[in-house]
């Protein structure tokens, strides 16, 4: 699975970790992410998000 860029902070969402802290397991797609989550780090949403470069 792909991982993405947080534009804004560079946060990097790794579906392979998931967002623990929020709620969201390990093995979640960043497509499957619930459309209301926002970046863990400056609380944007997912529209400010890129496909990581790996």
């Amino acid at each position: 699975m792909k991982k993405y860029i947080c534009i804004p902070c560079g946060y990097i969402y790794d579906p392979a970790i998931g967002d623990p802290d929020n709620g969201i397991a390990s093995g979640t797609a960043f497509a499957d992410l619930p459309a209301d989550w926002l970046c863990p780090i400056c609380f944007v949403g997912k529209d400010e998000f890129e496909p990581a470069k790996d």
